[in-house]
């Protein structure tokens, strides 16, 4: 049999081994609850039978065990004698359980125990679907009887395609990526061996010959895995792999631990403390590799991970500036938990509109760019200045400017904020450099309810309605230039003394006759 066959006849017998394991599992099963209960209902009579039904369960389990484990005897191609031994083997002891639970059966039925006779039938159905699989072991020497065979089409596996999937070529090692391995062991040999084969594999290799030494060249260099001896003196492995695991710098940085210890709780210790793999001394050089291949692997796709994770962050960071910069911090917060629709009604609100005194001819005259980059740095002014007196900028409708104070949340000192800015808006033109100097600006304010909220989906725009707003704007168009006019509602709303001068009542479009005061 060649050695192709060979693999595959054996991959074939323990896939038809574990097919069996389950209904082995539960003749054991029923065997020790069936004995339990023929003690608890003083069916002594019982048990001895019950008691043989559990010897040839165990011997039943041990033979699939085995044959599991690669230790059974398998069938060569044409050894017709020692497969019907297989079957003998296989056979006699589900004989014997099914012998013993048959007159189990007529005697719990005899004496009317209902339970005791539903898990006996169990264990009969267990065991007769177990006599059927063991005829699937059988032909496993007959020539042909490999894969694509009629017993392995029933069984639908591809033993074959199993070994062409392990297989692996040295086109295929070859094309695995190097990394930077960090190897630590105190046993200079071992060091030797494992830097070789990790260079010959194409890795770059440097090597520690102690905890302190592994962590010292963390400190000054970068690597893709650490394979890491658990067995050294000063500090043993599992104490490096915790100071690793602690440092936020190396914690991504993926571990391998080798070790002479086979102990499960030392492998479990490694693991719960942050290793990725174990593998025992003396390691299996291709285990070793594919290992090392794998978590290579793994760490690239986390790196590329990480980098994606920071580019959206870093994105979402340049949109939440963005949104902040257009709308006020509270309605970007509404927005960002999730409410549709943002609209609140304010009792008392005050709004500030400024406009650039002859700006049309100003504009006429001007090139685009210039005219562009004087704006610019006139609003920009005002931007800082909303900010610094704690004043929502609105808008910018072409040449006038819209501020409010009181929205998007209440204040008691709304008025004396706004009328600070005005007086600050007129300041800041007296700054102007010599390019700026034409501009100048009249200032309304007035103070009353209104309704805002946030609208448009694609471009927000968080803006102010009702009557206020309209005053606030007619009473800049009917001011004077270099002045802030108000409202009496805004001055019966300042808290802060300030210096006014009456003016005559001014003829409002819409609203009618209105007196108004100025800032001195």
């Amino acid at each position: 049999m060649t050695a192709e066959n060979e693999f595959q006849r054996r991959a074939v017998a323990a896939h038809v081994a574990q097919q069996l394991v389950g209904s082995a599992r539960a003749i054991q099963g029923f065997q020790d609850l069936l004995i339990e209960q023929a003690r608890g209902l003083g069916l002594v009579q019982m048990t001895p039978d019950i008691e043989r039904i559990g010897i040839a369960a165990r011997q039943l389990n041990g033979l699939i065990d085995d044959l599991i484990a690669g230790k059974g005897e398998l069938p060569e191609q044409g050894d017709f004698g020692l497969e019907a031994k297989l079957r003998h083997d296989l056979r006699t002891p589900l004989t014997a359980i099914v012998g013993y639970s048959e007159m189990i059966l007529d005697e719990v039925r005899e004496l009317g125990e209902v339970r005791l006779e539903g898990d006996v039938t169990t264990l009969l159905a267990a065991a007769a679907e177990l006599l059927a699989h063991v005829d699937a072991i059988v032909g496993l020497s007959r020539a042909g009887n490999t894969a694509g065979s009629n017993t392995l089409q029933e069984m639908a596996f591809d033993a074959a395609g199993l070994e062409r999937a392990l297989s692996r070529t040295e086109e295929d090692v070859s094309t695995v990526a190097g990394g930077r391995i960090l190897v630590v062991d105190d046993i200079a040999s071992n060091r030797d061996l494992v830097s070789r084969r990790l260079q010959h594999d194409g890795h770059e290799v440097v090597t520690a010959k102690s905890g302190p030494a592994a962590l010292a060249c963390l400190e000054g260099d970068d690597f893709d895995l650490v394979l890491l001896d658990i067995l050294m003196p000063d500090m043993n492995g599992v104490e490096v792999l915790s100071r690793l695991k602690a440092e936020p710098r190396w914690r991504h940085i993926p571990v391998i631990m080798i070790s002479g210890l086979h102990e499960v709780d030392a492998v479990a210790r490694c693991i719960e403390a942050g290793a990725d793999d174990y593998l025992p001394k003396p390691f299996n050089p291709t285990l070793l590799r594919a290992r090392i291949s794998s978590t290579l692997e793994k760490k690239r796709w986390l790196d590329r991970e990480h980098q994606y994770l920071q580019r959206i962050e870093a994105e979402k960071q340049r949109a939440d500036a963005l949104l902040h910069a257009v709308l006020p911090g509270q309605i970007v917060a509404r927005l960002q938990a999730g409410e549709a629709i943002i609209a609140d009604r304010f009792d008392e609100v005050t709004i500030l509109f400024a406009d650039i005194v002859g700006f049309s001819p100003i504009a006429a005259r001007l090139a685009p760019s210039d005219l562009i980059k004087r704006l610019d740095r006139l609003f920009s002014t005002f931007d800082l200045l909303a900010e610094k007196h704690r004043v929502e900028k609105i808008k910018t409708i072409g040449d006038a400017y819209m501020a409010a104070c009181g929205i998007p949340e209440p204040a008691a000192d709304h008025a004396d904020r706004i009328v600070a800015l005005g007086k600050a808006m007129l300041e800041s033109l007296g700054e102007q450099g010599p390019a700026d100097g034409e501009f100048r600006i009249r200032i309304g304010v007035h103070t009353g309810p209104v309704v805002a909220g946030l609208i448009g989906r694609r471009r927000f725009v968080y803006d102010v309605w009702g009557e206020t707003v309209n005053i606030a704007s007619r009473l800049e168009s009917q001011g004077i230039p270099g002045r802030v006019q108000i409202s009496a509602a805004t001055r019966q709303a300042l808290r802060s003394p300030w210096h006014f001068e009456p003016r005559n009542a001014v003829d409002l479009r819409g609203v009618g006759r209105m007196q108004t005061f100025l800032i001195h």
